[in-house]
């Protein structure tokens, strides 16, 4: 049996995962990172989550630790976040958490502690493939998959993480956590972004820390249509909240000239494109030819193509994806690689 450092954050998946692994015979401590000081309500990064954790910790029998990670979360995950926006790109902060924070520094963190591996509540399973690499794969609740999520992790990575809730779905996830009696079990999901609160959201988060630029709203043809005090918050395919008296309807974000503060609307139609300019493509084990099942956001629809050089060519024209968001690509349920929108 392994001894197993097990990533728990207040929640019922963490919870579900570390007590799957108790019952294995594992050797088990469960740690809770701490990331952001400032407010929240979005269900993770509370004291109360904290304290979620520890009960649960103390339900199972197994010790708890808390890290306090918060400077590498404000460098990696804060400061790109707010840059991202300012230069009129769309972030994934919670990638950018799990490619520095929770597979990284808590992997280095569990390597000087003497873990053999660790562990988190992922709805994402590891596999291995024909060629033996091994790879992130769609967890078995569809509507609860991960996988996009944590399509970065690489062989070492890989080799170090077990994902115990991968192979069931939430609603089991749910009925152990009854059975255990775990404080977590009627515990709501938390939403994607921890830092940004309900009261204000994303407007204030930004407005906190960079000056929010406006900008005219035009057609194609230049007629001015409306206004935004902050062009910021504007992304390419948007439809709603632009204010255009009742023309939301018929009106999407095309183009965004932030340097100008000109935004351009046109018909949906416009919002398709044929191909994807990529930067930053990698691949999880050797490279893919051929079409692949691609997907653009975590919750996002799947569609079809084929990477040529640094672009995807879509089967059919595709929704155009925001400049920052991850692209990520499988073959059937296993990711085979990742790149980002330029």
């Amino acid at each position: 049996m392994a001894e197993i450092l097990v990533a728990m954050s207040g929640g019922v998946d963490s919870s579900v995962a570390a007590a799957m692994l108790v019952a294995d015979g594992h050797d088990v401590t469960g740690v809770t990172l701490k990331l952001w000081g400032g407010e929240s309500d979005s269900g993770c990064c509370s004291v109360s989550d904290v304290e979620d954790a520890r009960r649960v910790a103390q339900q199972l029998g197994i010790d708890h630790h808390v890290f306090n990670f918060g400077d590498d979360f404000d460098k990696h995950v804060i400061a790109p976040y707010v840059e991202a926006y300012d230069e009129g790109r769309t972030p994934n902060p919670c990638i950018e958490c799990n490619r520095h924070i929770k597979f990284d520094k808590l992997l280095r963190r569990a390597d000087a502690l003497g873990f053999d591996l660790i562990a988190t509540g992922h709805h994402a399973r590891i596999v291995t493939d024909a060629d033996g690499f091994l790879r992130v794969s769609r967890g078995a609740d569809s509507a609860k998959d991960q996988s996009y999520v944590l399509h970065m992790l690489d062989q070492r990575q890989l080799r170090r993480l077990m994902l115990p809730v991968g192979d069931i779905t939430k609603e089991r996830v749910r009925e152990l956590a009854h059975e255990l009696g775990l404080r977590t079990a009627t515990k709501p999901d938390s939403q994607d972004v921890c830092f940004i609160h309900s009261d204000g959201g994303r407007r204030k988060f930004l407005g906190d820390r960079i000056p929010l630029s406006p900008a005219v709203i035009v057609n194609r043809a230049g007629q001015q249509l409306g206004s935004t005090d902050a062009v910021q918050l504007v992304t390419i395919g948007q439809r709603k909240g632009l204010g255009l008296a009742g023309n939301d309807d018929r009106n999407y974000v095309v183009d965004i000239d932030r340097r100008n503060g000109v935004v351009t609307v046109g018909p949906e139609s416009e919002t398709f494109d044929p191909h994807t300019e990529l930067v930053d493509v990698a691949w999880s084990g050797t490279s893919v030819d051929g079409l692949l099942h691609i997907q653009c956001s975590a919750h996002g629809s799947r569609a079809t193509g084929r990477l040529e050089g640094s672009r995807v060519v879509w089967d059919e024209p595709h929704r155009r994806v925001a400049s920052g968001q991850s692209v990520v690509f499988y073959v059937g349920d296993e990711v085979v690689g990742g790149a980002t929108a330029a």
